[in-house]
């Protein structure tokens, strides 16, 4: 559709940006008053605390709407190639897995929905299916480099099924990417618990990992991962406290698993883990509590997740929210300076 900017990848970019953040400005409004309307919202954690109980029934599922401007704006700006294509279905696929969360928890009136063992399975097969064809047919090398130190070679245990022209499975690297999307799915999830938290921190994430794309010459990540910025910046409009909507699993598993499957195309996964040091802080809390009062019968924190934490300390949910981007700003800076330091040395 935009051919006649093939030659500005740089615009392109930017362009990919703009319009998922339009597309979520322009429908979102709409979504809203039909989830009122047919009166689908949030249902709040009775354990939680006691100030986010008047958001019960706030709408949820917006991550919908977010995941319709992505997928438009990622293949209308870029193009349909397999590694365009692989992006916007695991996203879509676990947006898919997220929304039938939703509904079981809109359906049962209650915040929880499906078991975690069936979470965990539909990400596990996502993931794997994801690395599967990331090594085939995008020709991702099953290695994960630890920048200045040491690249790891996970491709030492490696079965080829006599599939069509033989599909490699490099067991190792395939056990690693799943552990890295399921964590990132769930990491995120677990971050989505304050208006405007997710949002922020993933649009900053995904503004660094557009550049990481960009300066390795995968101009299509680039356009794939500024459009998740830009449907981020455009739920923040109505995701900002007090919110109007939220996001729900919807978006939390996708954008998520969206992060994590960047990470294996442009090769960061370590780097990854830097870059969304926030989400990983945030479910390590969680982790950490509950082997903690499992050990002692005594909260290491005064609730996680961690958010969860300084805002029993006294907080406001905006100053949480404010600083925690920061934090994750912070995070994503010091992990795109360790790529660009580790791409200039490998020039060099």
């Amino acid at each position: 559709m935009f051919e006649i900017f093939a030659a500005y990848p740089t615009f392109l970019t930017f362009l990919s940006f703009v319009l998922a953040a339009a597309i979520t400005l322009a429908v979102m409004p709409l979504f809203i008053k039909f989830l009122r309307r047919v009166h689908i919202g949030q249902q709040v954690r009775a354990d939680g605390p006691q100030s986010h109980l008047v958001k019960q029934g706030t709408p949820t599922m917006g991550g919908v709407v977010m995941l319709v401007a992505v997928a438009v704006a990622a293949i209308a700006v870029g193009t349909p190639v397999p590694e365009t294509l692989s992006l916007v279905a695991a996203t879509l696929l676990a947006g898919a897995l997220g929304l039938f969360d939703d509904a079981s928890k809109v359906v049962k009136e209650r915040s929880l929905g499906l078991t975690p063992k069936a979470k965990l399975l539909g990400q596990f097969l996502i993931s794997t299916f994801f690395c599967l064809y990331a090594v085939n047919a995008l020709g991702v090398a099953p290695t994960v480099e630890i920048p200045f130190v040491y690249t790891f070679d996970l491709g030492v245990l490696t079965t080829v099924l006599p599939l069509g022209d033989g599909v490699e499975v490099p067991w190792l690297y395939v056990v690693f990417v799943d552990i890295l999307l399921m964590g990132m799915c769930n990491a995120v999830n677990l971050t989505d618990g304050l208006d405007g938290l997710a949002a922020g921190t993933v649009m900053i994430v995904m503004l660094v990992m557009a550049m990481i794309a960009y300066r390795s010459n995968l101009l299509d990540s680039a356009i794939f991962s500024a459009a998740i910025a830009g449907a981020c910046l455009g739920f923040l409009w109505f995701n900002s406290y007090p919110a109007d909507i939220f996001m729900g699993d919807t978006g939390s598993l996708a954008l998520g698993m969206a992060l994590g499957c960047l990470a294996v195309i442009t090769k960061t996964e370590f780097i990854c883990i830097i870059i969304g040091g926030l989400f990983v802080a945030e479910a390590l809390s969680v982790m950490l509590q509950v082997f903690y009062y499992k050990r002692t019968k005594k909260r290491l924190f005064l609730m996680a997740p961690l958010h969860h934490h300084f805002e029993k300390k006294g907080w406001s949910e905006t100053k949480v929210v404010i600083r925690f981007w920061i934090i994750s700003g912070i995070l994503a800076t010091i992990g795109f300076s360790v790529y660009f330091a580790q791409s200039l040395a490998h020039v060099a």
